[in-house]
């Protein structure tokens, strides 16, 4: 999980996500999850944000081959081109 979220939501959105991911580094935090704890993770995200200034990006792995970029709030980057 990356973020990218407004000064006064940073630590609110990283105490949500300790609970159920290991902090990496700023606004980084990765982990293994099932699909119940990651959704349990999205609306606790879902009530912090601010859908029209933050961006929350969510990669889901479904296997070792594949992998998915799912983004909630706003679209920063390109999503196509991922490597």
């Amino acid at each position: 999980m990356f973020y990218d979220v407004g000064e006064k939501r940073v630590n609110k959105v990283l105490k949500a996500a300790r609970k159920y991911l290991t902090w990496i580094q700023n606004s980084v935090l990765e982990g293994e999850l099932t699909p119940a704890a990651l959704e349990a993770l999205k609306v606790d995200v879902k009530k912090i944000i601010d859908d029209e200034y933050d961006s929350v990006l969510f990669y889901i792995w479904r296997t070792e081959r594949y992998m998915a970029r799912e983004a909630m709030g706003v679209k920063r980057g390109a999503v196509d081109s991922f490597i």
